[in-house]
């Protein structure tokens, strides 16, 4: 059964605030004759602060499509590789075992894909699967895990990497004026995160088996968020219906659960993306859960602010590290987004043993449908927290009683690892 395991998450180092988010609109939008709603609407999504890949100052101005595009290109290279060792590392396996890389990002394009250049550039073999995913939005996230156990269960014996890479703020629009885009420009924060889904040959890991997976689109809501692409870039619309939309996605949660004979309202966790407030509090309530259910999410959207595909990410390296699953654990993480989609998955909690070596050999696709096996090897896994890197251990390595001991990986009050 495919296994999802630790995600290893980065932020950019420069920061905003709630208090200065707010300052700026009331500065750069003072005859916005709905200012008053805006303001409220900010202050209502419960972000404390958010992070940014450029400095403040240059984040507010627009240099064109073509250059903010070359911004993206430049910081997904200087920023992925370490996420993608510190997934490597948490799964314990290196680049030349990865069979297949699942890319999502939505705030940024690049043709070829990331994905080539990650093969060119941080060891994985030149017969490595590329399946870049740039028009789920926020729900790209979970649809990525979704894909990957897709892929392990036709191909058992593959590991899939996962990357996401979104960088909202360079789709920031100084002239754009729409409530619903200066909300987001509120709303949203950048990061990446990285992690890996293993095959059988992965059994024993600690992470989440992935035992059933849906995706489920509201008809009628095509156009409920949505990019107008322009000359600027990319314009972010919001259609003021968003929030209410879990009561027409919960049904599918149901479905999925019940299909598996579970119940969705009665799982011992929740990875939920966190679009905002409304969209956690209306989901709560539906389900029927208590508030701290949804606590990760609620954490994410409180640190980072909406990080689109990497949401649900950071939710679950937050589970992660919170280290009070007992095994069998039942739970569900649910992307939403675009369309509007709804990717889900269910699965069970996992520990592996006290010392899981590197298995022996690579899990690979068959020979058959391959065509020219790499020799390369991945660097040392490590990632960088607040310009320093440090070896990244298992998170999931048990203590001296065969409980799970928390990441000894020593991070900031908020928990992210800056790069």
């Amino acid at each position: 059964m495919p296994i999802l395991c630790r995600p290893s998450i980065a932020v950019p180092e420069h920061v905003i605030s709630m208090a200065q988010t707010l300052e700026l609109a009331r500065r750069l939008h003072a005859d916005h004759p709905r200012l008053d709603l805006v303001l409220q609407l900010i202050a209502h999504t419960g972000v404390r602060e958010r992070h940014l890949v450029q400095p403040l100052a240059q984040t507010l101005r627009h240099p064109g499509f073509e250059a903010r595009n070359d911004v993206y290109a430049r910081e997904a290279r200087r920023r992925v590789p370490a996420v993608v060792r510190g997934a490597l590392a948490a799964a314990r396996i290196d680049a030349a075992k990865v069979d297949a890389i699942i890319f999502v990002s939505c705030t940024g394009f690049l043709m070829p894909s990331m994905t080539a250049w990650m093969i060119n550039n941080l060891g994985f073999r030149s017969d490595t699967r590329q399946i870049p995913i740039a028009q789920l939005g926020c729900a790209a996230g979970g649809a990525a895990i979704n894909r990957a156990a897709d892929f392990c269960t036709a191909y058992p014996d593959a590991n899939v990497l996962l990357v996401a890479c979104e960088f909202c703020s360079l789709c920031y629009q100084p002239d754009d004026v729409e409530v619903g885009n200066l909300l987001a420009n509120g709303l949203f924060g950048d990061a990446v995160a990285a992690a890996v889904v293993r095959g059988r040959d992965g059994s024993g890991v600690c992470g989440i088996d992935l035992e059933r997976n849906s995706s489920y689109l509201v008809p009628g809501t095509e156009e409920w968020i949505s990019y107008a692409v322009r000359s600027t870039g990319f314009h972010f619309q919001l259609d003021r219906r968003v929030p209410r939309t879990m009561s027409m996605l919960a049904p599918a949660l149901h479905t999925l659960a019940r299909s598996h004979g579970w119940e969705a309202a009665d799982l011992d966790f929740y990875i939920i993306h966190a679009g905002g407030p409304r969209i956690l509090d209306d989901l709560r309530d539906i389900l029927g859960v208590d508030a701290s259910a949804f606590r990760y999410s609620r954490a994410t959207l409180t640190d980072y602010g909406n990080i689109a595909s990497a949401v649900v990410f950071d939710a679950l390296r937050r589970m992660f590290d919170d280290d009070v699953l007992e095994p069998g654990a039942r739970g569900m993480i649910a992307g939403f987004g675009p369309g509007i989609t709804a990717e889900t998955s269910i699965g069970s909690w996992t520990r592996g043993p006290a010392r899981l070596e590197a298995p022996h050999g690579s899990a690979r696709i068959p020979d058959s449908q391959r065509t020219d096996p790499g020799s390369r090897r991945g660097r040392p896994e490590q990632f960088r927290e607040k310009g320093r890197a440090h070896a990244l251990r298992d998170p999931c390595e048990a203590g001296p009683r065969g409980t799970l001991r928390r990441d000894v990986t020593r991070r900031d009050a908020v928990g992210h690892d800056a790069v």
